[in-house]
């Protein structure tokens, strides 16, 4: 008898505790796991609400080649990059081999290995008119490139979290031999 008392004792405070807020957890183990730390590396946001990119303080140390892109994602953003933006790398013939093996990985699963848009993707059926790099009609530049690789286009996404700043002017300085060569 004294065990079954014990016993309804121990349902009535359980039932009674588990009636509090669900929303708030009352004990965090490992509280890093359930509210992050927010980063914010200017603090300076635009009127859309969408971080705005700047220049790093002067002497500031950058990170892992992340270099400020304010170039923004619009049609007028491309068609600017396409006119006014140009490959900051001298051209060598290590950046182009380094350049060729980014492609390899990144791009000619889609594009081609000679930049026809004939790749394994488009062989299988699984996107189609992917345009050859000599396109009169899309005329790409080396900013075009650049700007296509940081936002993506159409059904091409981005690759900027793949490729850093280095990287990614390698890759346009190899699709552009591609495209010289194409005929």
């Amino acid at each position: 008898m004294k065990s079954l008392k014990i016993f309804i004792a121990l349902v009535a405070v359980a039932s009674l505790s588990s009636c509090n807020n669900k929303r708030k957890p009352q004990v965090q183990y490992m509280p890093d796991m359930y509210v992050s730390v927010p980063y914010d590396a200017n603090g300076v946001r635009s009127a859309g609400d969408v971080p705005v990119n700047r220049l790093p303080v002067a002497g500031t140390v950058s990170r892992n080649g992340v270099v400020a892109y304010d170039i923004l994602d619009t049609n007028e953003g491309y068609e600017k990059a396409k006119a006014e933006l140009k490959n900051p790398l001298p051209q060598t013939e290590a950046n182009l081999e380094k350049g060729k093996e980014l492609y390899g990985i990144y791009c000619a699963t889609c594009h081609g290995k000679k930049g026809d848009g004939n790749g394994v993707l488009s062989q299988r059926d699984k996107f189609s008119g992917i345009p050859k790099y000599n396109d009169p009609a899309r005329n790409i530049t080396e900013g075009s490139i650049y700007h296509v690789i940081m936002y993506g286009r159409n059904n091409m996404g981005s690759h900027a979290s793949q490729l850093n700043y280095k990287e990614r002017w390698q890759v346009v300085q190899y699709v552009e031999k591609l495209k010289s060569e194409l005929k």
